[in-house]
């Protein structure tokens, strides 16, 4: 077993390690200037496309539940414990670099969308299928010619074992572990509930799935929003010290025992990739059941996903924790954080002491929430992935599986099940990178068409 851990944690750390997280951030520089910045340049129309009645086209949920979907299994644990573990080993400058990732990401989140679209097939039970396994399957065939589908089953196989362990089991765990400690409830008894909520869900599919997550994303993002605000309306005057500790820091790496550049950038950049999953290639597998008849119409809307989650949701927990005085600096600069904290512990400490006896309900009820409907999200993701290696029937055993996993991962330690999982999550961006970058000059000519018709 030690050895497997040791085999797993060096493929975990190549596939978050700098050769990968240049590939992602390189990827997002080339899809930003091909597309002429559209992540931003359509910002304002992202949102009026967002809230459109206007759309028809095949597809199985709106566009806006689409979006809510693909929202559902990013806004979670990342955005909640992601931010504070990037801050707590990389110095507040990691928040930059988080920052870098969501501006460059909301190029390829656009870029995935609009060839999920492009190359979605409708299955055998009439509901759309789509993701980086078909258009790599798919689109390169049709540019580069041969066949492509074993690089397309490389990636379905990584998603799939990836969602037991960052979709499911990490997130019921998170939630049990959070309220034992908050409210003393027996982690069996969240496990139990978990898993009937998440049972009565997914066995209605991709529909239902979508008709929740619309309900409860955008409730607990403006709640917490809301919240963080609140903190942050009465701690206005740190908020520039704040801004000037993520710049100083950002390209300096000093605050991290006198540390070095590369670990503030390793860590801002992975987290933020954690958080957003811009060039995962697990959004588009969402964006390809919308009701849509444009590829490049869905791509704008799904370049919202990391202005959202990164530039806004990771934005308000990185402050809240800069201005609550949980991180102190010496004379040389280097930073010591209270108690040690980090992860889910450093925020929520950081909203009880800014707002006693309500802040770290604040974080308890958003990673309930965030982590449910990243369940949700993580399911369908899943189930595609597994309807490519092995047919629509095996979706059906799936579901029940899913939901005992969620007790189970509430249940029990998952030291190893996130080490799997983190992996995994890693090597989905591999094939779908590739193929991101292969297929650029069709996203482009695509917009191009677009823009002038």
């Amino acid at each position: 077993m030690e050895v497997l851990n040791q085999l797993v944690g060096t493929i975990g750390s190549f596939a978050w390690g700098p050769i990968m997280i240049f590939f992602l951030v390189g990827t997002g520089v080339i899809l930003t200037l091909g597309t002429r910045v559209v992540q931003f340049r359509k910002l304002i129309f992202a949102f009026q496309l967002l809230f459109s009645k206007d759309h028809k086209g095949e597809g199985d949920i709106t566009p806006f539940q689409a979006l809510m979907t693909s929202l559902s299994a990013t806004i979670g644990t990342g955005n909640i414990a992601g931010v504070a573990t990037a801050i707590a080993a990389g110095g507040p400058g990691a928040v930059f670099w988080m920052w870098v990732t969501g501006a460059f990401g909301g190029a390829v989140k656009f870029g995935e969308a609009v060839l999920a679209v492009k190359y979605r097939i409708t299955n055998e039970k009439g509901e759309q299928s789509g993701g980086p396994m078909y258009y790599i399957k798919l689109g390169m065939a049709e540019k580069f010619g041969g066949n492509w589908a074993w690089l397309g089953w490389l990636f379905a196989l990584f998603g799939f074992v990836a969602s037991f362990g960052i979709g499911n089991m990490v997130q019921s765990n998170s939630v049990a572990s959070a309220l034992a400690s908050s409210m003393s409830i027996p982690v069996w008894i969240t496990g139990v509930v978990l898993a009937i909520a998440v049972g009565m869900v997914v066995i209605g599919g991709i529909k239902t799935i979508a008709k929740v997550t619309s309900k409860i994303v955008p409730v607990m993002a403006i709640a917490y929003i809301a919240g963080s605000l609140i903190v942050l309306v009465a701690k206005a005057g740190m908020i520039p010290d704040a801004f000037s500790l993520i710049f100083s820091n950002a390209f300096s790496g000093a605050a991290v025992g006198g540390g070095f550049l590369g670990t503030v950038v390793r860590f801002g950049v992975a987290r933020g990739v954690f958080s957003n999953e811009a060039g995962l290639g697990s959004a588009p597998i969402a964006h390809a059941a919308s009701k849509i008849e444009d590829p490049i119409t869905q791509g704008i809307i799904a370049s919202l996903g990391s202005f959202i989650d990164t530039l806004v949701v990771c934005t308000m927990t990185a402050l809240v924790i800069l201005v609550s005085g949980l991180l102190t600096f010496n004379d040389a600069g280097l930073m010591s954080i209270t108690d040690g904290l980090s992860g889910a512990a450093l925020t929520s400490t950081a909203y009880a002491s800014s707002l006693p006896g309500v802040g770290q309900f604040i974080v308890t009820f958003g990673l309930i929430f965030f982590a449910f409907s990243t369940i949700l999200g993580w399911f369908y993701y899943g189930s595609k992935c597994l309807e490519y290696i092995a047919g629509v029937k095996a979706v059906e055993a799936y579901k029940w599986i899913w939901a005992v996993l969620t007790f189970v991962g509430a249940t029990v330690s998952l030291d190893f099940v996130w080490n799997l999982s983190d992996a995994f999550n890693g090597l989905m961006a591999i094939p779908n990178l590739i193929a991101l970058l292969a297929l650029a000059p069709v996203i482009f000519s695509m917009l191009k068409a677009y823009e002038n018709k």
